[in-house]
């Protein structure tokens, strides 16, 4: 099935404390460029995201985007430090009995002083973590294939259109070459009646000023080459697997044939179905620079 380089995904969910986000967008490129955006402390994310991705994409520049949000706080460890509170409690009750004091301490009061609480960053679980990530990858990656199978079903409809007119065209030339070798024996017969005045005409001399001429003018090969061409691109358009090249090749290909009939070609007709056909085939080429 044919592909675009262009796509986008994303998939969102809450997974062990932890809500995640993944985006996927990519654009045409001639091979697989990667780049991602993780959170500083997920690092060793970026690696493996790569090996996920470059099994599913094989050309087009990737950004990868990873949003990871600690839910209510679980990714913290909170700690009292005990003697700290120890010694608060001891110089409060010192100052207490030297200045007779009422004893109104609680907890609420020791709680509000400086260093009682230590909160601390709970150790990231990697391979739970990415276990995580890569679920949702995963989502954000079959979305993003989604988009791309659709703007590539879209793209080849266009491609196989502009290829059919590019058949019909042929099939114009191949009829319209022919005559244009009758027309230049007529123009070269009359030509020749006018410079000798009526005087007799050597036949078998203007038989084969024609067929020199039907030599150099003929595309036989040209517009055989070119339907050949034409067939080719219909079956690497069924291939399910990455075609872009093949068809970049291939059309360059078409476009040289094209390029040989005219100029072969003096007649007017032809001329201007040549530009009508290379008008496709840029056409034709514009949109397989984005399939992969």
């Amino acid at each position: 099935m044919i592909k675009s380089m262009t796509g986008y995904g994303a998939a969102e969910e809450i997974l062990n404390g932890r809500n995640i986000r993944v985006e996927i967008k990519s654009v045409n490129h001639r091979y697989f460029e990667y780049s991602a955006r993780v959170p500083r402390s997920c690092g060793f994310l970026e690696e493996k995201l790569k090996r996920l991705l470059s099994g599913i994409i094989s050309r087009g520049k990737v950004d990868v985007g990873v949003m990871i949000q600690t839910v209510e706080g679980t990714n913290e460890e909170i700690t009292i430090n005990k003697e700290v509170v120890k010694s608060y409690v001891e110089a409060l009750r010192s100052v207490k009995d030297e200045f007779e004091l009422a004893d109104d301490l609680s907890l609420s009061s020791i709680a509000k002083f400086p260093d009682v609480f230590t909160v601390v960053k709970a150790q990231t679980d990697e391979d739970a973590l990415w276990a995580d990530v890569e679920s949702v990858a995963k989502k954000a990656a079959a979305a993003f294939v989604e988009m791309r199978r659709t703007e590539g079903e879209r793209m080849k409809a266009d491609v196989l259109g502009r290829a059919a007119y590019i058949e019909e065209k042929v099939g114009f030339i191949e009829k319209r070459s022919p005559e244009t070798v009758k027309e230049y024996r007529e123009r070269l017969y009359n030509k020749m009646l006018e410079v000798l005045e009526g005087k007799q005409i050597d036949e078998a001399r203007i038989i084969q000023e024609a067929a020199i001429y039907s030599d150099k003018v003929a595309v036989d090969e040209e517009t055989v080459r070119l339907r050949s061409h034409i067939g080719q691109l219909r079956e690497i358009l069924e291939l399910d697997e990455p075609v872009g090249r093949k068809l970049d090749f291939l059309i360059q290909e078409v476009n040289r044939e094209i390029n040989t009939t005219g100029s072969k070609c003096s007649d007017v007709e032809i001329a201007q179905v040549v530009v009508d056909v290379k008008s496709e085939i840029e056409k034709i080429r514009e949109q397989i620079q984005n399939i992969e």
